[in-house]
Parts: C-alpha cells; sequence; structure tokens
C-alpha cells in the first residue's frame, strides 16, 4: 500500500483527489489529512479513509475537529506547526493542495521523504521555486505538477528533449468578466467575479480567474518548473478550456493536450505517474465540440500579465512579493475596500517598490525560506499601504 498524504483535503482539488482514493481503497494508507475550517467534511474524509491524523490549520478550530473524531482512534491536531510537523510523516506521495503561501513549508518538508510531491499549491513555485527544486534534488524526491495546465506541458513532455521547446503557450479561460466592456471592470462586484463559467472552484480562485492572476501565477509557475525564459512563454485565450497547454519545438511543430473540465484527470496522472490507468472523467466528442477560440489577452484588461512577465525577468524575491501582494489585494477587494482593477494597481505599486530597492536581488539563485518569508511579510504590509493612496 503505498502511503499517501493530501493537505488541503476539504477544498476541491483535495476533494477530487479524495474521489479517486476511495475507488481504490485498498491501494493506499492514508497518513494524513489537513483542512481549514470546514471541520465537518475533514472528520467525514479521515473517517471514511481510516487516516493516521487530522490537522487543521486554525487553532481555534481544535476543539471542533477533536469532538467530531472523537472515540476514532484518529489524531487530531491545529495550527501551521502541526501542518508541518504531520508533513514530517513519511509519505510516499503527497498531494500540496493548500491555498497560498502557507503551503510551501509542508511542501519543503514533504520532499523530505524523498518520493512524489504533486503539487497543486502554486504558490510553492512563485514564491520559491529554485528552493523548492532544490530540495527535492537533494533527498532525491519527484515534483508533479497538478495544474491542469502543467500537467499538460509535462504530458506533451514526455519523450521530449526541453532543449528543443521554442515555446509553452498556456491557455486562460477569461474567467467571468472576458466580455465585459472595459470601462464597466471597475465596477465589478465580488459576485460579478465569481462565477466561473466553465471550473467549480473556490471564491478566491474564481475571483483569480477573472482577474488572470491566476495565469499569472502559472506564467511563473512554467519559467519555475521548466527552466524556460519569459521569451518562450505565451497564453492564449480559450473560452472552452479543453485545450489546456500547447507545446512548440523548433522544427515547427506543436503537440496540444486536451481534456474534460475535470481536475481528476492531471491529479490522477500525478497519482499513477509513471503509468497511465483509466480515470472516471467524460471522454470528448469532438465533432460535438465542433470548434475551438482562441485569442491574444488583452493586457489592458489583464494587466497581471504584464507584471507576471516582468516578475520572470527579474527573478530573485520578485515571485513572493508578487504573490504576497496578490493575496493582500484580494483580501482587499473582498472585503470592499478597492476595487477589482485597483488589485492589479496595487500588485503593481508593491512590485515597484520592491525593485527600487533591491536591484540585484535577480542575481541570487536559491533563497533561504526564512528570506522568502520575510519579503512575503514587508509586500503584505506594504500592499495595505498602497492601497490606501489609491484613495487619497
Amino acid at each position: 500500500m503505498r502511503r499517501i498524504s493530501i493537505f488541503g483535503a476539504t477544498g476541491s482539488i483535495g476533494q477530487s483527489t479524495i474521489d479517486l482514493i476511495k475507488r481504490a481503497p485498498d491501494a493506499y494508507h492514508v497518513v494524513a489529512l489537513t483542512g481549514g475550517r470546514n471541520i465537518a467534511q475533514l472528520a467525514r474524509d479521515a473517517i471514511d479513509l481510516k487516516a493516521e491524523i487530522a490537522v487543521t490549520g486554525f487553532e481555534t478550530c481544535l476543539s471542533d475537529l477533536q469532538n467530531a473524531l472523537a472515540g476514532t482512534g484518529i489524531e487530531v491536531a491545529a495550527g501551521p506547526q502541526a501542518l508541518i510537523e504531520a508533513a514530517d510523516r513519511p509519505t510516499d506521495w503527497f498531494m500540496s493542495a493548500i491555498v497560498g503561501a502557507a503551503g510551501l513549508a509542508p511542501g519543503l518538508h514533504a520532499l523530505r521523504h524523498g518520493g512524489v510531491l504533486a503539487l497543486a499549491n502554486k504558490e510553492s513555485l512563485v514564491t520559491a521555486g529554485p528552493l523548492l527544486k532544490s530540495e527535492a534534488a537533494k533527498y532525491g524526491a519527484t515534483i508533479l505538477p497538478v495544474d491542469s495546465e502543467h500537467s499538460a506541458v509535462f504530458q506533451a513532455l514526455v519523450g521530449e528533449d526541453i532543449s528543443r521547446v521554442e515555446r509553452i503557450i498556456i491557455t486562460a479561460s477569461g474567467g467571468a468578466l472576458r466580455t465585459w466592456p472595459l470601462e464597466k471592470l471597475a465596477t465589478a462586484t465580488v459576485a460579478e467575479a465569481c462565477t466561473h463559467p466553465n471550473w467549480d472552484m473556490g471564491q478566491r480562485i474564481t475571483i483569480d480567474s477573472a482577474s488572470m492572476f491566476n495565469k499569472a501565477m502559472e506564467l511563473i509557475e512554467t519559467k519555475e518548473f521548466f527552466g524556460v525564459s519569459a521569451d518562450q512563454i505565451e497564453v492564449l485565450v480559450h473560452p472552452q478550456s479543453l485545450v489546456h497547454a500547447l507545446v512548440g519545438f523548433v522544427d515547427g511543430g506543436i503537440i496540444a493536450h486536451m481534456g474534460p473540465h475535470d481536475m481528476r484527470h492531471a491529479i490522477g496522472y500525478a497519482l499513477h505517474w509513471p503509468q497511465r490507468e483509466k480515470l472516471p472523467v467524460e471522454r470528448l466528442d469532438l465533432a460535438k465540440i465542433g470548434k475551438l477560440e482562441f485569442s491574444a489577452p488583452d493586457l489592458q484588461r489583464w494587466p497581471a500579465l504584464r507584471l507576471a512577465d516582468e516578475v520572470i525577468r527579474r527573478g530573485g524575491l520578485s515571485g513572493a512579493i508578487f504573490n504576497a501582494a496578490k493575496e493582500c489585494a484580494l483580501d482587499l477587494f473582498l472585503a470592499g475596500e478597492i476595487g477589482f482593477q485597483e488589485m492589479a494597481q496595487v500588485v503593481e505599486l508593491v512590485l515597484n517598490r520592491h525593485w527600487q530597492n533591491s536591484a540585484d536581488s535577480h542575481k541570487i539563485d536559491v533563497i533561504p525560506l526564512d528570506d522568502v518569508l520575510k519579503a512575503d511579510h514587508t509586500a503584505r504590509v506594504w500592499a495595505r499601504e498602497c492601497a490606501k493612496t489609491l484613495h487619497n
């Protein structure tokens, strides 16, 4: 039996992972499940999967989790340190699906077991890609992408030489506001930005899709994961979300990866890698689909893409600054303190402040975790300060 842990078990990625695990319960021993405030779901899954330990990231939820799992024999813990301690338990396969920078430290600890880190936490590569990859190399671990776009690129590259890659194209649905007039975007509400046309995702990632900050993060991930330059990475708006990524080679050929709107494909590929196994996902009917649409992204509509390109070129701590400012700006939008378009303005102000103070940061290779965390904290403070200047 393979020993597995699922961090971020109560989110959409975690639930899709659990769906696959439950279909072959005798193949897996579940070590740890972690979640946030959805204690009822976390407890149900821990019982169903006979997990060794269940952890909530919020210490205030500890008593609720203890009560829900009383008498089951399942260990219970809470808080950031408890997440790290759970990640220190040996596993063969580790799903990293905690949303936000909080997923970085557990993922780093999980790599020390030398198994597979199935990475759905895009913040890990964005904030500390070189550190994550160096830890994987040190312990003989494998990092597999779970984002549908990067899984698609990874699959298209099987048997290929990365030095023969000319360009990598990742696709974007355009999100809930794709067809809105530009002048209307400033008035977009949280509810309006929160209805994705193709995917059933959480509130934060759905808004990030509408603003393209989610895709901006994926651009940075592409650079970190595959080691390509900013000039080799492109974005295409593809409303159907059926072609997840395309890889172009030096001979002019392009390999595209297609699949249904179902994250269980990318998760299942990482779960069964290097083999392919049958998955309970829809089979595409191309005749019924009829046609596919592609268009270049409008950088006025989605300035996050322009900022991501600059982050890739600058390197250093730019990714950590970008991610933290983006997370804080989203918090401010959700709280009604800034408008939809002002999220990008806040992030740009924070990045410019960082670059003015750290002209040589791009020369640093593997940045220590402490420096990443300090940059994360600083960027959040700056983001709140910059947000105030927008309305003064």
